[in-house]
């Protein structure tokens, strides 16, 4: 709508052509003028974009534009090109409702620090507060959440795929000790459905706001004929910062510290692809009831993801000794702890210290697989690992109990020498630590 054509303002009940649903009309410039669609009712401000270019529907007469807003229910009519768009499969006029309708959660995650609102060009964060550190490092994070979108998109059920997004990136940055700053999403998908857009943004703030993260900034790309027209996907981004001497990570850990498990919700957003496998290869629907996983099987799989990072930012506030935290992920629990241990210690985690949820052994007794086999695909339970000073152990569980996050001790970190024959030796380019789990499940 920046561009240099006319845009038209269709007025509620005009009868003109310019106003007719389906209709278009052949202005003297040989420009083809067609009608908004008769389904996006909301305020539109075009005054200061297009300047003098802003025509009431039925005549070449100047809009009124009082405040800057045209109408309380106008709607945009603009040249061919955007029908021609439309037609390829893009929808502009949908994607600017989906704004709408998220734009009030997302301004909820917008302290003092953000600068500007929604629909900028770029997302702007004073980081001011940067100032106070001696030597400020920032930390950032990237992910999705897999097809783990496929269940939710097969229940039509999008308002917690997105805090799901959150625990993927912002959980990341915790691990580091960072505090988050500020997100930014991505959505692709093969058409733009306002309100489930909005759902999947919301949950995305939902998340933001409980982990004190800013959404600042966020993409909707609508790619037909390459995505199906209910299928999307999402991703995300975030910052944050840390002061270096309080950086976590393997530098800390020494021998004798111990390692804590912090329970997980269930799946999380790993393993999805296995998860889709069992149940198509036994014939499962995600909308059937299964007794033993105690719900309808996709609610039971769509539970949200987690989210550690506040409780994890109080605890380091309170000056717990934690040296280094894991986020269990993708390559399940001993290859991710391996990234967060020095070379040369190890650590053996003790099987018979939880009990891994239902879901877990549902799904793998579905797919005839031994739980163990399914180690370094889920995290069985465990969704955070800590490795603290053994002194601290206690109350650091203590602490994460009254936060509600049960944890428990899973082993002790050695760095006595002995032969690492089946440990997990570091992980993703990491030359780390060796870990490998030991016993049986309780």
């Amino acid at each position: 709508m920046a561009g240099s054509g006319t845009v038209y303002v269709r007025t509620p009940g005009c009868a003109s052509p310019r106003c007719t649903p389906g209709s278009a009309v052949q202005e003297p410039s040989g420009a083809l003028v067609r009608p908004a669609l008769s389904s996006v009712r909301r305020p539109v401000a075009l005054a200061a974009v297009i300047p003098g270019r802003v025509r009431l529907c039925c005549s070449d007469q100047p809009a009124s534009v009082p405040g800057s807003r045209i109408g309380r229910y106008s709607e945009v009519v603009t040249q061919d090109s955007s029908t021609s768009y439309r037609n390829a499969g893009v929808d502009t006029a949908a994607g600017d409702l989906a704004v709408e309708l998220m734009k009030s959660a997302v301004s909820r995650t917008h302290g003092p620090e953000v600068v500007g609102g929604v629909g900028g060009f770029a997302g702007l964060f004073d980081v001011s507060a940067l100032k106070s550190f001696t030597r400020p490092l920032l930390a950032t994070s990237t992910d999705g959440v897999g097809t783990k979108v496929a269940i939710a998109q097969a229940l039509d059920k999008h308002d917690t795929i997105g805090l799901d997004l959150v625990g993927m990136v912002v959980d990341d940055i915790v691990v580091v000790g960072a505090k988050p700053l500020f997100m930014t999403d991505y959505i692709a998908c093969g058409r733009v459905v306002p309100q489930r857009i909005a759902d999947i943004v919301a949950g995305i703030a939902r998340g933001c706001a409980e982990t004190g993260t800013a959404l600042v900034g966020g993409e909707t790309a609508e790619h037909p004929g390459l995505l199906g027209p209910d299928d999307y996907d999402v991703a995300g981004a975030a910052v944050g910062a840390v002061e270096a001497d309080a950086l976590l990570g393997a530098h800390r850990a020494v021998d004798g510290d111990v390692v804590l498990a912090l329970e997980s919700s269930g799946l999380h957003s790993n393993g999805y692809s296995l998860v889709r496998h069992i149940l198509g290869k036994r014939g499962v629907g995600y909308s059937d009831r299964s007794d033993d996983l105690g719900g309808v099987v996709g609610e039971v799989l769509l539970e949200p993801t987690r989210l550690y990072t506040s409780p994890l930012l109080r605890l380091l506030a309170s000056g717990a000794d934690v040296h280094a935290l894991s986020h269990v992920t993708g390559g399940g629990i001993a290859a991710n702890l391996a990234r967060v241990l020095p070379v040369g210690s190890w650590v053996e985690l003790d099987r018979s210290t939880w009990s891994p949820q239902p879901v877990f052994r549902v799904l793998a007794e579905w797919g005839g697989i031994p739980l163990t086999d399914t180690e370094g695909t889920w995290n069985l339970g465990i969704g955070m690992i800590a490795v603290v000073g053994a002194d601290a152990a206690a109350g650091v569980i203590d602490k994460l109990g009254v936060d509600g996050i049960r944890s428990w001790q899973l082993g002790t970190v050695s760095t006595s020498a002995r032969d690492l024959t089946g440990f997990e030796q570091g992980a993703k380019g990491v030359d780390g630590g060796a870990v490998r789990l030991v016993g049986s499940y309780a």
